[in-house]
């Protein structure tokens, strides 16, 4: 990355992982000059299925759940996105699914249209948005099957494993829940108290340790992969 990063750039904490880490020169310059920062307060959405497809974004903290409408009238949770994750579907006029914050988020927003017209310009940016676009989506495929089936417990598991994989993970496998109790029921479908339950029934059984509100040491990840399934 270029020594003169903008300021905003240059204390972003996602910038490792989001669109900008690939780009260099004009490119970056391009995609500095298009980017807005916003906040959304947790509950608030980033879009709704079916309104106009406006801006895209690159999360820079929090987590946001994608979201969308079953035929019976419920609400499924189809994917989490963290800080990296693109936010968003470009070359589309209408938001497929609803996009919401879990908890306090801060994003880089982009005017979809602008940032396509500066991809057709910058051939490796879109190559790169591609990439990560992909893995985003293999997310979602991976999540989606875990909510549909899987028991309460499985489902705790599950969110513990991904959530450690995508946090910041210290040496003795301790890292700091991004999501409150409330945010994680939410995400899984299930109440606050299956929840705290399952968390406190995996701490007695040795799998992990609770440390605070937050913070959670991971003890044993081979045997909660295989609760996870």
């Amino acid at each position: 990355m270029p020594s003169d990063l903008p300021p905003r750039c240059a204390a972003c904490a996602a910038r490792g992982m989001a669109l900008c880490d690939g780009l260099g020169g004009a490119a970056l310059a391009a995609l500095h000059h298009l980017g807005r920062r916003r906040r959304l307060s947790a509950g608030q959405a980033f879009g709704w299925s079916g309104d106009p497809a406006s801006h895209c974004a690159n999360l820079v903290s929090g987590v946001l759940k994608v979201s969308r409408m079953e035929a019976d009238g419920g609400v499924q949770i189809v994917g989490l996105l963290y800080p990296g994750d693109f936010v968003g579907a470009l070359f589309a006029e209408r938001c497929v699914n609803t996009i919401a914050a879990l908890s306090d988020a801060d994003l880089c927003v982009y005017p979809r249209v602008p940032l396509e017209a500066l991809l057709v310009r910058h051939p490796a940016a879109g190559r790169l948005l591609l990439r990560r676009t992909m893995a985003t989506l293999a997310e979602v495929r991976r999540w989606m099957p875990m909510l549909a089936r899987a028991r309460a417990e499985a489902r705790v598991a599950a969110l513990l494993l991904d959530m450690a994989r995508r946090g910041e993970v210290e040496r003795d496998a301790t890292f700091r829940l991004p999501l409150s109790r409330g945010a994680m029921a939410e995400a899984l479908g299930l109440a606050v108290e299956t929840v705290s339950r399952h968390m406190t029934a995996f701490q007695q059984n040795g799998l992990i340790t609770l440390s605070g509100l937050r913070g959670v040491r991971l003890l044993d990840r081979v045997r909660l992969a295989g609760i996870a399934g």
